[in-house]
């Protein structure tokens, strides 16, 4: 006999708060049948157009014998429970000399983190915006020195720093990412 209940495979958490899983959006259409893995894992065209272009531009930008820059939902451990994604992470390559390049997160936090939406199934939590908010304070908390939030639908960018307000602008305004280094994501977005 089949089991009713189809168990949530490892591969569908994002992320771990506390030791309590937070699964990628969609996850139930996977529990139902309608969809595979692979369709929940995925960006969007205009998350994947931001994001690469990003990392083309900065790598263009910033001083690359001083800065890494690493992608792909990079994964930052704060404890044996938590560990958070990031879709952009820059390092001072310094803070990475001794980290060995192995298949395991990272437990050394970087200078920023650039997010792009996410892909946290959020329908069961109360309030939304509290995901958002509680995990740019763990960043932060793990010695993130900046938090850049891009909304795709409101088109809307949070900045978060250590000890300041947090900012709210439209994408349509320059971001400063680097000091010096700004970038525009209408300007991103329209020149490809």
């Amino acid at each position: 006999m089949e089991s009713a209940v189809k168990t949530i495979p490892d591969a569908l958490i994002y992320e771990m708060v506390d030791g309590k899983p937070v699964y990628y959006k969609g996850y139930k259409d996977y529990l139902s049948g309608k969809k595979q893995i692979e369709e929940l894992t995925g960006s969007s065209y205009l998350q994947a157009l931001i994001g690469t272009q990003l990392i083309i531009l900065l790598s263009r930008l910033i001083d690359l014998k001083k800065y890494q820059l690493i992608s792909n939902e990079v994964g930052l451990k704060f404890s044996k429970q938590s560990w958070r994604a990031a879709d952009l992470a820059i390092y001072e390559k310094e803070t990475l000399k001794d980290i060995p390049k192995v298949n395991k997160y990272l437990e050394v936090p970087p200078k920023i983190v650039i997010e792009i939406d996410t892909k946290a199934d959020l329908e069961e939590i109360q309030n939304p915006l509290g995901y958002y908010h509680e995990k740019t304070d763990q960043l932060l908390e793990f010695g993130v020195k900046k938090v850049i939030w891009i909304f795709t639908d409101t088109q809307k960018i949070m900045i978060a720093r250590q000890s300041e307000d947090w900012q709210i602008a439209d994408w349509s305004k320059n971001i400063e990412i680097l000091e010096g280094i700004e970038v525009n994501i209408v300007r991103i977005i329209e020149e490809n």
